[in-house]
C-alpha cells in the first residue's frame, strides 16, 4: 500500500496540471465575464507549486505501469526546465495578449495541457507513453499557434504546423510499429535487451523502424531536414507563443530523444550515433547560415534555435553520461537565454504596435541603453562568446564528442558557431552604432524582470557559481544510465 502510494505520489504534479486546466475550462465555460488574467495567474501559481513538488522527490527513483512511466533525476531536472519555462512565457504573455484584445482563458488551459504532455514525455519509458505525451502536447501546439484567430500569419502558422505535425506522426508511429514487430514489445528496457542480442543490430526491420523513429523525433526537436515548419511558425504564431515554442517544448522534445536513444537502443550506438550526428551537423551549418539574411527577427531566433538543437544533439552524439549531462546544462543555459531574448523582444513596440524587422532596433543604445546591454549580454551568450554562459554550454557539448573520438563533429560545430556569432554581432552593431530610430513605449514590468534575470544568469552569475547546474545535470544524466 506504502509503494502504491509513493508512485501516486510521484505523478501528483501531472495530476495537478490536468485538474487545474480541467477547472479552469469549467470557470471560463460557465463565467459570463472574461476571466482570461484570472486564469493566467492561476496557471502561473499551478506550474510553480508543480515545479515545487517535482523538487521535492530528490534522487528517487519511481516506475509506474511496469516501467511505463519512469520518475528519475533525469526527468526531474526537465521537467522543473519545462515548468519554469512555460511559467515564465504565459507571465511574458499576459501585457501583450492584453494589448491584443486576446487575453481569453483557453490559453492557459492550453498550455497546461501542452505542459503536461511534456512532462509525459520527458517520463515516458515506453514507446505507447512516448506517443500519448507527444500527441497530448501537439495537439494544444497546434491550437496556441493559431490563437490569434483574426491573424491571416497566425492562421497559416497553425496549419503548417498542424500538416506536418501530423506528417511526422504518421513516421514516428511507422517506426514504432516496425520496432514493436521486430522486437515484441513498447517497452525500452525489453527492446534494448532485444536489439543487443547477437545479430539484431544487423536486422533491416529494427534499423528501418530506428530510423523513422528518430525522423519523427527530430521534427520534434526541428533538426535539419525537419525544420521546415520552424521558421513560417515562429514568424507566423503570437510572439509569446514562439517563446513557448522556442523554449518548453523544445527540451521536452530533448529530453525524450535522449531517453528512447539511451534506454532503448544502447546496444545498437553505432547505427543511431550516424543518424544523430548527420541531424547535428545539418542543424548547425543550416542555423548558421540560414539566419545571416533574414530581416525580421523572429524568423531570426528560428534559425537560431536550429542552430542550437544541433549544438545540443552534439552531445547526445557523444552517447556518454558525461554527453548527457552537457546536453542537459546547454538545455538549461539556453532556456534562460531564449527568454530573455523574447522579452526583449516583446518589450519592442510603438505606438502600441508590436515591431518585428531587426532594423528597428537602430540607435537603441541611445534611446534605452539597459535594454541595449542587456540584449547584447544575451546575444553574445547565444554566439558562444566567453566569459558568458552560452560559451560554457557549448564547452560542454563539444568536450565530450572530443573524448569520445568525434573530432570532426566537434570541429564543424566550432566552425558553425563563428559563422553564426556574425548574425549576433550584426544585431549588437545596429542597436549601437547605428543612427537612432523612434524610442520604443516603456516595457511591462514582468518583461524588465524577466529580461534583467536572463541577463544577470547568463553573465555574471554563472560564470562565477557555475557548480550547482553542473552538478544537478551530471546526477541527473548518472540516473539515466
Amino acid at each position: 500500500m506504502f509503494e502504491l502510494l509513493m508512485q501516486l505520489e510521484s505523478v501528483h504534479p501531472e495530476l495537478l496540471l490536468v485538474v487545474t486546466a480541467m477547472a479552469l475550462l469549467m470557470l471560463g465555460a460557465f463565467q459570463r465575464e472574461e476571466v482570461g488574467p484570472l486564469a493566467s495567474w492561476i496557471a502561473i501559481l499551478t506550474l510553480a507549486v508543480a515545479a515545487v513538488m517535482v523538487a521535492r522527490f530528490g534522487d528517487q527513483t519511481i516506475e509506474l505501469s511496469g516501467g511505463a512511466y519512469i520518475v528519475d533525476g533525469f526527468g526531474r531536472f526537465l521537467k522543473i526546465l519545462v515548468l519554469g519555462g512555460a511559467a515564465v512565457t504565459l507571465l511574458m504573455s499576459l501585457d501583450y495578449f492584453r494589448e491584443a484584445g486576446i487575453l481569453k482563458f483557453e490559453y492557459p488551459v492550453l498550455v497546461l495541457l501542452a505542459t503536461t504532455g511534456m512532462m509525459a514525455m520527458i517520463s515516458a519509458g515506453d514507446l505507447i507513453t512516448l506517443y500519448l505525451g507527444l500527441e497530448m502536447q501537439s495537439l494544444a501546439l497546434y491550437v496556441i499557434a493559431a490563437f490569434r484567430r483574426n491573424s491571416l500569419r497566425s492562421s497559416e502558422a497553425g496549419l503548417k504546423y498542424f500538416v506536418l505535425g501530423a506528417l511526422s506522426s504518421g513516421m514516428l508511429l511507422y517506426g514504432a510499429s516496425l520496432i514493436y514487430g521486430f522486437t515484441g514489445s513498447t517497452h525500452f528496457r525489453e527492446i534494448a535487451a532485444a536489439v543487443s542480442a547477437p545479430g539484431a543490430g544487423s536486422s533491416i526491420g529494427i534499423i528501418f523502424g530506428l530510423v523513422f523513429l528518430i525522423a519523427g523525433l527530430a521534427f520534434k526537436v526541428a533538426a535539419v531536414p525537419f525544420h521546415m515548419w520552424v521558421p513560417d511558425v515562429y514568424e507566423g504564431a503570437p510572439t509569446p507563443v514562439t517563446a513557448f515554442f522556442a523554449a518548453a517544448p523544445k527540451i521536452a522534445a530533448m529530453a525524450l530523444f535522449i531517453r528512447t536513444m539511451q534506454e532503448a537502443f544502447p546496444g545498437i550506438e553505432a547505427q543511431w550515433q550516424q543518424i544523430v550526428v548527420f541531424l547535428a551537423i545539418a542543424s548547425m551549418l543550416l542555423g548558421a547560415f540560414g539566419a545571416i539574411g533574414q530581416h525580421n527577427i523572429k524568423r531570426l531566433m528560428a534559425y537560431s534555435s536550429i542552430g542550437h538543437v544541433g549544438y545540443a544533439l552534439v552531445g547526445l552524439a557523444a552517447a556518454s553520461p558525461e554527453g548527457t549531462s552537457g546536453v542537459l546544462v546547454y538545455l538549461a543555459i539556453y532556456l534562460v537565454m531564449t527568454l530573455g531574448t523574447f522579452a526583449a523582444i516583446l518589450s519592442m513596440r510603438r505606438a502600441d504596435v508590436m515591431v518585428e524587422e531587426i532594423d528597428e532596433l537602430s540607435g537603441l543604445a541611445r534611446t534605452n541603453l539597459p535594454m541595449a546591454a542587456l540584449l547584447a549580454i544575451l546575444l553574445f551568450s547565444l554566439a558562444g562568446i566567453p566569459p558568458m554562459a552560452g560559451f560554457f554550454a557549448k564547452f560542454y557539448v563539444f568536450l565530450p564528442a572530443i573524448k569520445e573520438g568525434l573530432y570532426g563533429l566537434a570541429v564543424i560545430g566550432v566552425v558553425a558557431s563563428v559563422i553564426g556569432a556574425y548574425y549576433y554581432l550584426r544585431i549588437v552593431k545596429i542597436m549601437f552604432f547605428d543612427e537612432p530610430a523612434e524610442a520604443f513605449q516603456p516595457a511591462p514590468g514582468s518583461l524588465r524582470a524577466v529580461l534583467v534575470l536572463a541577463g544577470l544568469i547568463v553573465f555574471p552569475i554563472y560564470a562565477v557559481f557555475p557548480g550547482p547546474l553542473v552538478s544537478a545535470a551530471e546526477a541527473a544524466a548518472k540516473s539515466l544510465f
